[in-house]
């Protein structure tokens, strides 16, 4: 189900103000986010399904929709809460990733995990551009750093340490960047990624987690940062639209 914030506006010339798709796991996600956007916006909220495969196919789905009905996006945005790694990334906080990376793609080897890319495919990361992701945390007072994409949610203090030790910029992890961000990748578009962090990463503890606070804690950024996501466009920035 898709939230329509505002329809967008078809123009001739270079769009100024390109039309942005929030791709949110569950519709709680997806309402927080249409709950800051009240006034008209040219955005949309859509929630696309929980994991990295059902995020990319609901995404692209989305985005090749658009495109044929004639209203393109101009940038996908993957939004909702996650968890977040101690100390940096406390609970109740917010992180933008400047990094995207698929943390559980490749292959388990005598010699510990292996990505996908050191055995000769695709890619783990994807990167936002790096304009974006600054006047996005400004705006809202997130860290920044690497979100990481994962298939199966991290429970144990052990897998918590692992991950930390592969991705020492890690902050936040989740199950649907990488796959929405391989979705917009598809289309040609740039991706950002911002959680709201529900509980830390590491031993399952669901008393612990914050599901409410932190889904209140990405409404109140959306509307923080709504408007540079509407005004930022690739045609200010030809060379801060990477993909890896």
């Amino acid at each position: 189900m898709v939230v329509q914030v505002q329809e967008g506006l078809l123009t001739s010339g270079p769009v100024l103000h390109p039309r942005v798709l929030v791709a949110t796991a569950v519709p709680a996600e997806r309402d927080a986010v249409a709950r800051a956007l009240s006034a008209p916006r040219a955005m949309d909220a859509v929630a696309v399904g929980v994991g990295p495969a059902a995020a990319a196919a609901g995404t692209a789905t989305a985005l090749a929709r658009a495109a044929a009905e004639g209203r393109p996006y101009g940038l996908v945005v993957s939004a909702g809460i996650g968890g977040g790694f101690p100390p940096d990334a406390p609970v109740g906080s917010l992180v933008v990733a400047d990094a995207i990376t698929v943390a559980d793609l490749g292959a388990q080897t005598l010699d510990g995990f292996a990505p996908v890319t050191e055995l000769g495919f695709g890619a783990v990361t994807r990167l936002p551009p790096r304009s974006l992701v600054r006047e996005t945390a400004d705006a809202c007072g997130a860290a920044t750093g690497t979100v990481l994409t994962v298939s199966t949610v991290t429970g144990t203090a052990e897998r918590a340490a692992e991950l930390r030790l592969r991705h020492p910029r890690a902050l936040a992890e989740a199950m649907e960047g990488f796959g929405v961000a391989e979705a917009a990748v598809l289309h040609g578009l740039p991706v950002l990624e911002v959680r709201a962090v529900s509980n830390p990463v590491g031993p399952r503890d669901r008393a612990a987690w914050r599901i409410g606070d932190a889904l209140a804690a990405l409404s109140d950024a959306f509307g923080k940062f709504a408007p540079v996501l509407e005004s930022w466009n690739t045609h200010d920035h030809p060379h801060d639209h990477t993909h890896d």
